[in-house]
This record gives C-alpha cells, sequence and structure tokens, in this order.
C-alpha cells in the first residue's frame, strides 16, 4: 500500500545547496581552529546572504533539500544497521535525542519531537518534508535545528566511515549517479 509520504512523491528540492550549507557546517566542527561554542561569523553570514539570494522559493527548495538529505543519510544508516543486525530508530534515534537535548540553544524542547519525526520518518522510508507538511508550514523555530539535525546525521556516519568527509561524498557520487543517468 502506498503512503501519501513515500519519497516518489516528494520533491528533491535544492540538494546540492543543502549540502554545501551541511559540508559547511562539518567542515568547522573538524576545524582545529575554531573554539567549539564559538559561531563562524563569516561562515554564518554566508549562508544567510547565500540564503537570502535564493528568495522565497528558495527557501523552500533548500528545506525540501535538507530534507531530502536526512532522508539520504538515514537510508545509508538503515542498511547500515541492517547488515549488522540492528535497528535504525533504535540505534539513532535515542543518542540523537539525548545529543538534541543537550544543545538547548539549538534545539528548544519543542522543536525535539518533530526532528526526531523526521528521523524516525526517513528511517522507516517515509519522506521527511512530507511527513511535516501534515503539520502545517515550517516555523522559524524549526530551520537552526533542522540544519543542525542534517549535520548530526552526516557527523554520525562520518564516526562510523572514520573520514570526515564520507556522508559528503556519499551524496556527491549519488547526485553523480542521477545526473549521468539522465543523460
Amino acid at each position: 500500500m502506498s503512503s501519501p509520504c513515500d519519497p516518489k512523491y516528494a520533491p528533491a528540492g535544492e540538494v546540492g545547496a543543502a549540502l554545501l550549507m551541511i559540508d559547511s557546517r562539518l567542515k568547522a566542527i573538524y576545524d582545529d581552529n575554531t573554539e567549539p561554542d564559538e559561531p563562524d561569523l563569516e561562515q554564518q553570514e554566508m549562508v544567510e546572504q547565500f540564503a537570502a539570494s535564493m528568495g522565497p522559493d528558495g527557501i523552500d527548495a533548500m528545506l525540501d533539500g535538507t530534507c531530502t538529505l536526512i532522508y539520504m543519510f538515514m537510508k545509508w544508516l538503515r542498511m547500515t544497521c541492517e547488515d549488522h543486525g540492528k535497528d535504525v530508530i533504535e540505534y539513532v534515534v535515542p543518542t540523537h535525542v539525548a545529543t538534541m537535548r543537550m544543545m538547548p540553544r539549538t534545539f528548544s524542547p519543542e522543536v525535539i519531537p518533530i526532528m526526531t519525526g523526521l528521523i524516525v520518518a526517513a528511517g522507516t522510508g517515509l519522506s521527511p518534508s512530507l511527513w511535516r507538511a501534515q503539520y502545517g508550514p515550517w516555523t522559524d523555530a524549526e530551520m537552526n535545528p533542522l540544519e543542525a539535525t542534517a549535520v548530526l546525521l552526516a557527523e554520525r556516519i562520518n564516526r562510523i566511515a572514520d573520514d570526515t568527509d564520507y556522508a559528503t561524498r556519499l551524496i556527491t557520487e549519488a547526485l553523480s549517479r542521477t545526473e549521468r543517468k539522465r543523460r
């Protein structure tokens, strides 16, 4: 039985732009010269300028792109967990929720269930953007948590692979394969 939240019905969005943003955040995390609690103001300004240049439709496309990344990251985690006889929800959700709770400036308590729902939806093969759309438009309070959720999933993949660029490469290779198929 098909679900209205099936990924085949979801717009992919601006995956490249979302990946650029996520990769930039990952590089800041791995940069030894950056203090952990100190935001990279230059990076933040660049992302804000980029987002402003996209306009309202571009922002929606970037939100869809970020949800597509979350879906792809959870798909990789699900396949990896299955290869090791583990359940992806059991493996990812508790530590993800614990991490969100340790980051109260990024994840206010009221957005934790939404971000958890996004990763559970993706982990069960549903589109995070279509799952979220059931509850109305995105709120301003969900913007940073959405980005941080994608970053946390990518960072987890990088730790599993023991490679700080693995999650980014995973997506760029998938995008390249898709582009080659279109030709």
